[in-house]
């Protein structure tokens, strides 16, 4: 059993990306990011239906915390779409904590700890390795399955309509790397319907430190919408 009994969240201000991981990154930790994005946004909007509110979901992807390695540096175990010129990964890989530092990027920081113990660590990271030697993909396909169940409640317990073998987006791979240990972080629904928000707002016991800054959000909107408004205005000007 994790040693958590309740579940606490600390808002955090006034840290830099780099300085709130250095504090709050641990192995078998689950970290959660958003930010001004198109995409980050999307997502976010898409997630409304999953809260009373029907507000947007700062959350647009989840990740494992590995912990510090040889060179210094902290790593996570994530399934997510890495292109960088022209080398492309898609699917479950390591990357350095540092791919998160950049605060014009990455404007909203959650790190979950579920008071796993020494043992439960390791099983978790083992699970999120296992992933990665066996090259799982990242899943488009069962993306679009999510968001039908998110718009479709009835959908949710259900198996993702477009599920594949060996491929997990992003929170359904941190929902099955919990689930090899025996903690089920959204109970109710299917594991391949598991969003970034279904994570944030679970009912399993924990702590959570929480920073949001709410002006590159806002400046990312405003960006967006300037760049509509030109646009329009081209095409009326041809």
């Amino acid at each position: 059993m994790n040693r958590a009994v309740a579940s606490e969240t600390v808002h955090v201000e006034g840290l830099t990306n780099a300085e709130f991981f250095a504090r709050h990154a641990a192995p078998g930790r689950v970290g959660l990011v958003g930010g001004p994005q198109l995409i980050d946004r999307l997502i976010g909007r898409a997630q409304r239906r999953l809260s009373e509110e029907r507000a947007r979901s700062f959350w647009a992807h989840a990740f494992i915390f590995q912990g510090s390695r040889i060179d210094g540096h902290h790593w996570l175990i994530e399934s997510d779409l890495d292109i960088h010129r022209r080398h492309i990964r898609l699917g479950v890989q390591e990357n350095r904590v540092a791919k998160y530092h950049d605060e014009s990027h990455t404007a909203a920081l959650a790190v979950l700890d579920f008071g796993l113990t020494p043992a439960q660590t390791e099983r978790v990271i083992a699970a999120a390795l296992h992933e990665v030697a066996a090259h799982t993909h990242y899943s488009l396909r069962e993306l679009a399955g999510t968001a039908w169940a998110i718009r479709h409640a009835k959908w949710r317990p259900r198996e993702n309509l477009l599920a594949r073998d060996r491929a997990f987006f992003c929170s359904a791979f941190v929902r099955h790397v919990f689930a090899e240990v025996g903690i089920d972080l959204a109970a109710g629904i299917a594991e391949k319907n598991t969003a970034p928000e279904h994570l944030a707002s679970t009912a399993v016991p924990h702590q959570k430190w929480l920073m949001v800054r709410g002006e590159p959000l806002v400046g990312g909107v405003r960006r967006l919408i300037k760049r509509v408004k030109a646009a329009r205005a081209k095409r009326r000007s041809e």
